[in-house]
């Protein structure tokens, strides 16, 4: 059995691809394709083409090399007069040239969207593009080993939960030494519960003190709240891909661990396209709503603090803070000012980068960049704008609600030598905790 964005050995790469293309456009992606006027005022919009100038990482080229195909398909002057209308037969070497266009040019950020004279939404075609890349077995590598892990295992990083069983142990006990409070608790697989808190398993792996700090605000706000040692994943590479039979497979696993254990809201860790793959995409994955609230760790946060059920002092968080925003929390998630709402009473000193909220710049790991490490060059230059943007706001410690941010931002850290401290939301808030829970 062949797993999807992989094709079995002999097939046809382009037949599946051409399938899809036939057959599987919907009438708002044929309207994107045969309405760019290709104008090119989306092109200082996108962060790949500011960082390198090169005329294919322009919106409009992404799109272009869609339509060309669209056109040979689905156009009589593509059909007979090919070489009039710039149409292409869809082959192997323009397969490539869709990989490198929706994958290696493209975080799917959403930004172009804002400023397309005609109302396009690029990142839509480009959804098209990488579910026909998965169709032919064209996924780039790192992206397809995720899908597999969570699919085969419940989460993207293969950690059994006996792994997790460990963690979280340790982890609260740590927490109630450093802390010297002994009631102190991460609960795990505790039934009833108001609150599931589903995890990033990169959290687990190398950010176990954000998992400390989630569970400091949860005791300071006495939530009734619990992990789970299993189906506890919040990324969905799939979603990245656009191989929507895949992605709803895996979102419906947490999904439905969260209606067994009976909560209320499923609390989404801090990460933008969990967060979007989950509120969003999930209930037109699987078709199916679920008797839960879906919301993201930030706005719950902002809840906690609007109904005084934790107090925050800013004087405890004393140095300048920025905020990055995370597109698929941002830009399309629609999570836009509880983050500020709330660094606004944790820090004594937070200041905006400019441009900011829904116009802010992607960091350049997004889209499933950071997993792709044929692209990585490419990824860390698009980086740069980012980079400029946290220098010029003089800031020593850069927040991001977002793990996938949070990867891509320490790397910038280093290579562009911003001397900053990057952390979560989680983080900066748990230090700002009055007591009743001591600070860590």
């Amino acid at each position: 059995m062949t797993a999807a964005g992989e094709a079995p050995a002999g097939a046809p790469m382009t037949a599946p691809a051409l399938d899809l293309l036939r057959t599987g456009l919907d009438a708002r992606t044929a309207a994107f394709l045969e309405s760019c006027v290709r104008c090119n005022l989306c092109a200082d919009t996108c962060h790949v083409y500011l960082a390198d100038r090169d005329p294919a990482s322009t919106p409009a080229a992404k799109v272009q090399r869609v339509a060309r195909l669209y056109r040979r398909y689905h156009t009589w002057s593509g059909r007979v007069f090919p070489w009039l209308t710039g149409a292409r037969e869809l082959d192997d070497a323009a397969l490539d040239d869709l990989k490198d266009a929706a994958f290696g040019r493209c975080t799917m950020c959403g930004r172009c969207a804002l400023h397309c004279a005609v109302g396009l939404d690029p990142a839509n075609v480009i959804g098209l593009a990488r579910a026909m890349l998965v169709a032919a077995g064209r996924v780039p590598a790192g992206i397809q080993a995720n899908v597999a892990a969570a699919l085969e295992t419940g989460n993207s990083m293969r950690i059994p939960a006996d792994e997790v069983r460990e963690t979280i142990a340790w982890l609260e006990d740590d927490l109630r030494q450093t802390t010297g409070d002994p009631t102190v608790t991460l609960p795990l697989d505790a039934p009833g519960k108001r609150v599931l808190y589903a995890l990033n398993p990169r959290e687990i792996k190398f950010f176990p003190l954000s998992i400390s700090a989630a569970g400091l605000i949860f005791h300071a706000a006495d939530e009734s709240w619990t992990l789970t040692s299993s189906d506890f994943d919040i990324t969905n590479y799939a979603y990245f891909a656009c191989d929507r039979g895949s992605a709803g497979a895996i979102s419906r696993r947490l999904l439905e661990r969260a209606e067994a254990l009976g909560v209320e809201t499923l609390v989404v860790a801090e990460c933008g396209h969990g967060y979007r793959s989950l509120r969003w995409e999930a209930p037109e994955y699987l078709r199916r709503t679920f008797p839960f609230e879906i919301v993201s760790f930030v706005e719950l946060v902002d809840r906690y603090v609007a109904e005084g059920r934790i107090a925050l002092d800013a004087s405890r968080n004393p140095d300048r803070v920025t905020l990055h925003d995370p597109c698929n929390l941002v830009r399309s998630g629609g999570v836009i000012e509880p983050q500020r709402r709330v660094l606004a009473r944790a820090a004594s000193d937070f200041v905006e980068m400019t441009p900011n909220r829904e116009h802010n710049y992607c960091c350049g790991g997004g889209g499933g960049m950071l997993a792709a490490s044929e692209y990585a060059a490419r990824r860390v230059a698009a980086g740069r704008l980012k980079a400029e943007q946290i220098r010029r706001t003089g800031a020593k410690v850069v927040v991001t609600p977002c793990h996938n941010c949070i990867d891509q931002l320490l790397e910038l850290n280093k290579h562009y030598a911003l001397g900053v401290e990057i952390r979560t939301l989680a983080e900066v808030v748990a230090d700002a905790l009055i007591p009743a829970t001591p600070a860590v």
